[in-house]
C-alpha cells in the first residue's frame, strides 16, 4: 500500500491572499470556488499536489523545516526581481560568484522558498 501526495499545506493568517500571492507566482488559478474571506483555499497546479492554504490563528516564529523551491523560465535574477515586485521579501542570496547557488525568498507571510537556477543557467556551466 501507498499514499498519494494530495496537497502542501501551508499554513497562514490569511489564505486567500496568500493563495492569490502564489498564483501570481506560479501562473495558475485559485480554485474556481475560493473567495475572499475564505479560511482555507487551493492553487490550481496543472500536475502534483495543490497548493492548499489554511488559516490558522498564531503567526509563523521560526525558519520553515519544509518549503517550496522554483525554478524559472528566465533567470534566477530576473525571477527574484519579478517576486520581489510582487510582494516577496529577501531573505539571503545564497548564490556564488561563478553562478552557483539560489537564492531564499519569504512570501508576505514570512514563509521561506528558493529560487534556483533556471535551466539553460544550470546548462551554461556544467
Amino acid at each position: 500500500m501507498t499514499s498519494t501526495l494530495r496537497n502542501i499545506a501551508i499554513d497562514c493568517t490569511n489564505a486567500y491572499d496568500l493563495a492569490r500571492f502564489w498564483s501570481e507566482v506560479t501562473g495558475h488559478p485559485l480554485h474556481p470556488e475560493d473567495v475572499p474571506g475564505e479560511d482555507e483555499t487551493e492553487v490550481m497546479l496543472p500536475e502534483g499536489p495543490l497548493l492548499h492554504f489554511n488559516e490558522v490563528p498564531e503567526p509563523k516564529r521560526d525558519k520553515n523545516r519544509i518549503h517550496l523551491c522554483l525554478r524559472p523560465d528566465t533567470t534566477c535574477a530576473q525571477e527574484v526581481e519579478r517576486l520581489r515586485a510582487l510582494g516577496a521579501t529577501l531573505v539571503a542570496d545564497r548564490r556564488t560568484p561563478e553562478g552557483r547557488g539560489w537564492v531564499v525568498l519569504a512570501d508576505p507571510e514570512g514563509n521561506e522558498f528558493c529560487v534556483l537556477r533556471a535551466d539553460a543557467e544550470r546548462e551554461a556551466l556544467a
